[in-house]
């Protein structure tokens, strides 16, 4: 080959590689994450989807049905969260789409999601192979819908992102409606000599949609799943916790936080290297967000042998105090646990509970002189 075609040549690969990199996708809504691109009427049932890639940008198996913001069921009306439409998906659907992911690294999802039967539902989250169960029949909203994160790791660089339906019921139909698709690269947040803990003030964490003045639920996990707020996890059957951010909530620190909304059915747990012998503190903020959840709250704290309770009685206008644990390592690594003690509710109905933040750990022979609760 002539030098100059040789030079195309590699300048033609040079550039296709770019275009290549380029082409994964970016933080936010994922391609029709909102199903605002409706299908063709041709393929639609009345509100059956019947054409496998009717769904622009998406692929669905099953029952699934497009859902107007205006649509019945029956005499009630099914609420969409934003813009006009979302999709429901009845007895073993499921719906997927293919992203441009860069191999190796951790993403979080973001989506909403309804009830709208009466029975216990679940959606199954897949980015193969990592795949789990959420649990959607607590509702954390007076709207019904909850907005939940999800976070894998890309073993390629084309993934399948399936949310599927496991459920059967006599009523095909019947099934959970989902809206709101985002995605967002997660950063592996680190340690420092000020802090043993990582992402220990939580700003690193899963997608907030800018309108959702909600909150983002991170359900429980299995401790060796990824999780949205790397490297904490959700301890729990079925409960979550919910991440909260400075533009909708009152945060102690930063711009976000963790409220403990499910009682003592929820644990947010964080394991973290440890000198045996050497003796540590603990300090964090608990407070409440700022978002009408007065009353009594208590967030307890353990970590080694250690553990303490922290009051705060919250007027639901946010504000915060802050915690300390002394305790000495025992072992070579230390789970540092928060649990709310109490279970509180806002004066429509739903479940909240204390604000967790600004959470470091240090452990030195040179331990600072104990002092009370600031």
């Amino acid at each position: 080959m002539a030098p100059n075609a040789r030079h195309a040549a590699l300048l033609l690969l040079v550039v296709c590689l770019a275009a290549g990199a380029a082409s994964a996708i970016q933080d936010g809504m994922l391609p029709n994450g909102n199903f605002e691109e409706a299908p063709p009427k041709s393929q639609l049932n009345g509100t059956r989807v019947t054409g496998r890639n009717a769904i622009p940008r998406w692929e669905i198996s099953g029952y699934v049905e497009y859902i107007r913001s205006d649509q019945k069921q029956g005499d009630m009306i099914l609420p969409v969260p934003e813009g006009a439409a979302a999709v429901r998906l009845g007895n073993d659907a499921s719906i997927q789409q293919r992203l441009a992911l860069t191999r190796g690294a951790h993403y979080s999802i973001t989506f909403s999601a309804a009830r709208t039967c009466a029975q216990a539902e679940q959606l199954n989250v897949t980015a193969a192979p990592e795949s789990d169960i959420l649990p959607i029949q607590t509702v954390y909203t007076s709207s019904g819908w909850d907005s939940y994160s999800w976070a894998f790791e890309a073993t390629a660089s084309s993934v399948s992102l399936i949310i599927h339906n496991p459920g059967v019921t006599e009523d095909a139909a019947c099934g959970p409606m989902i809206d709101l698709f985002a995605i967002k690269a997660l950063q592996p947040p680190q340690s420092s000599k000020n802090n043993l803990l990582k992402n220990g003030d939580f700003e690193e964490g899963p997608y907030f949609f800018p309108s959702t003045q909600y909150g983002v639920l991170v359900p429980p996990m299995d401790e060796d799943d990824f999780s949205p707020l790397s490297p904490w996890m959700v301890m729990s059957s079925t409960k979550s916790v919910k991440y909260v951010d400075a533009a909708h909530h009152a945060v102690p620190h930063g711009a976000r936080a963790v409220e403990l909304v499910s009682g003592m059915e929820t644990a947010l747990v964080q394991n973290v290297s440890t000198v045996p012998g050497l003796p540590c503190r603990l300090q964090f903020s608990v407070g409440d967000a700022g978002n009408a959840c007065a009353g009594s709250m208590a967030v307890q704290a353990y970590a080694g042998r250690g553990s303490v309770k922290v009051p705060y009685q919250s007027k639901g206008k946010g504000g915060y105090k802050r915690g300390v644990l002394d305790f000495t390592a025992i072992a070579d690594q230390t789970r540092v646990v928060f649990v709310s003690m109490a279970y509180n509710m806002k004066p429509d109905g739903t479940l909240c509970g204390p604000v967790v933040d600004d959470v470091s750990l240090v452990c030195t022979r040179n331990h600072p002189a104990r002092r009370l609760l600031l």
